[in-house]
């Protein structure tokens, strides 16, 4: 049995290694993305004149009136002192054309006394520039940058499918690590006296050991990250009931109908205040998102400049119908059936935000842990597979020897 799952152990390993390397330093590095990205773009985060900032709906209006190209799609909803406000924007649609406008960008700073775009950028485009820096990591992540096919989010499938694999094979590696109950200490022990192929093999089982709950949590969050809908939520649902809601569950959106009208962002906002209050939310809404293809709108609940969820479970976020604004669904952390509190404990848990600045310190470290676990399994293989051919290379070479002397015996 033991040789079957050494054997499983090394494929596993070297069929992820690459895939989780990158995403042990990546994970490693946007655990601070923003605090990264904006000492890299100081730019495109700091606003260039003192006087009084606008409401975000202000400038949301203000920047589609000077660019009627573009539709505002996310912004927060206030400005943090001395920033600018960051906007997502989609193309609208050429009526000369019926085909979307072409930007070059779905990301702009705004000034946040004029309204004035002062950056703009594509937000995940394959570009190592400094101003793309960060947003191309992230994304590199949990997509490796793979494009859509045939409908079909190929990367993030491929990482949810890697995260499947490194899960069973933590289990595994787990068990390898222990083949004597008598010896258990050495699962722990680092030989750094010996150094050379001795350090490297108790980097990989004994590293992997001290932190192996950790690498489990996070190879489960990764899964329930990318295959959310496809994967775990159906697998949830067996042990417990899950609240449908509209992101994972479109069909309670209404189609959009031929004449319908899209509500205001203020209206909206106007609704989310009262439906926060009626919540005993201690949040005002922080930020508003439109989603074109579902034609709803969402509200974030969130103090300024705390759009990810610095501690805890995250923010609160309610939906409407965009063209009615009848609620659609209610996501407040902590509350609901223990299926969707499992649920939304995933993000926090994966960046380790659940804990504050501690838990991305954490999770920092253990994404390096993943990149040097990844590359000592690897060289591990290499030299056992290097020993496996030298002794194939001698048992064919002794056999040419033995048949040479056979040869020259019986001539």
């Amino acid at each position: 049995m033991r040789p079957f799952f050494v054997r499983l152990h090394r494929w596993f390993g070297v069929a992820t290694a690459l895939f989780l390397f990158t995403a042990g330093l990546t994970g490693a590095i946007i655990a601070w993305d923003h605090e990264l990205d904006a000492a890299l773009n100081p730019s495109f985060f700091k606003a260039r004149t003192s006087g009084t900032a606008l409401s975000g709906l202000e400038l949301a209006r203000r920047v589609e009136a000077a660019d009627p190209r573009l539709q505002v799609t996310y912004l927060p909803l206030a400005v943090e002192p001395g920033h600018t406000l960051q906007m997502m924007v989609l193309p609208r649609t050429d009526p000369a054309t019926q085909q979307p406008y072409p930007l070059d960008f779905n990301q702009i700073a705004v000034d946040p006394a004029t309204g004035d775009i002062l950056g703009r950028r594509q937000w995940g485009a394959v570009s190592l520039a400094r101003l793309n820096l960060i947003p191309f990591v992230y994304k590199l992540h949990y997509t490796l940058q793979l494009p859509f096919t045939g409908g079909v989010d190929i990367g993030t499938w491929l990482m949810g499918i890697v995260g499947i694999v490194w899960l069973f094979d933590s289990a595994i590696a787990l068990w390898l690590s222990f083949p004597s109950f008598k010896a258990w200490r050495k699962s722990f022990a680092f030989r750094v006296r010996r150094g050379g192929y001795a350090l490297t093999f108790d980097l990989h089982r004994s590293g992997g050991v001290w932190i192996w709950g950790l690498l489990a949590i996070v190879a489960l969050t990764s899964v329930s990250m990318n295959l959310a809908a496809p994967v775990v939520r159906s697998i949830v649902s067996l042990f417990s009931p899950l609240t449908p809601n509209a992101v994972n569950n479109p069909e309670i959106l209404r189609a959009p109908q031929p004449g319908d009208q899209v509500l205001s962002r203020e209206r909206i906002v106007q609704l989310a205040d009262d439906a926060g209050k009626a919540q005993n939310l201690k949040v005002p809404p922080g930020g508003i998102y439109y989603a074109a293809l579902r034609h709803a709108y969402g509200v974030g609940f969130y103090a300024t400049g705390n759009d990810h969820g610095d501690i805890g479970l995250g923010n609160p976020w309610m939906y409407w119908d965009a063209a009615t604004g009848k609620p659609l669904d209610v996501q407040i952390p902590g509350k609901g059936t223990a299926g969707d509190i499992f649920m939304q404990v995933q993000f926090p848990l994966h960046s380790g935000r659940i804990l504050g600045p501690g838990g991305r310190i954490l999770i920092s470290a253990v994404g390096i842990a993943v990149a040097v676990l990844s590359a000592t399994g690897l060289l591990i293989w290499l030299k056992k597979l290097n020993a496996r051919r030298r002794s194939a290379q001698n048992a064919q070479n002794a056999h040419r020897a033995r048949d040479a002397a056979r040869s020259a015996v019986r001539s």
